[in-house]
């Protein structure tokens, strides 16, 4: 039963963990949120206010994306083993490797 759950845990994290960001700040995924709010501008027409506006929203729905990143691994972090911890560490690095390659960011390997 707790191996089923700590399984299901995972995999129920994982996406969140991979999506959320790779613990440091990333460069790629600043000029990705200024191409996504400048499209949104020219497609739906922004006015100034609107695009700051959206970007706010943009910017609080990251934060908190961010904070539950935060709470997720603090929780994991006193259920999993260290060795169980740096294992899912290389679970998440072969993740964003995986769709680093797969978005055309980097070549393989």
């Amino acid at each position: 039963m707790n191996k089923t759950l700590l399984t299901l845990a995972i995999a129920l994290t994982f996406p969140l963990t991979a999506a959320a960001f790779s613990g440091g700040h990333d460069p790629d995924s600043d000029a990705h949120h200024g191409q996504r709010i400048e499209r949104l501008t020219k497609e739906l027409k922004l006015t100034d206010e609107q695009k700051s506006q959206v970007q706010a929203i943009f910017k609080e729905q990251h934060d908190k994306a961010k904070a539950l990143h935060e709470e997720t691994h603090s929780k994991l972090s006193k259920v999993l083993s260290p060795e169980q911890l740096a294992k899912l560490e290389d679970l998440k690095k072969q993740r964003r490797e995986h769709w680093k390659h797969q978005k055309g960011l980097e070549k393989p390997e």
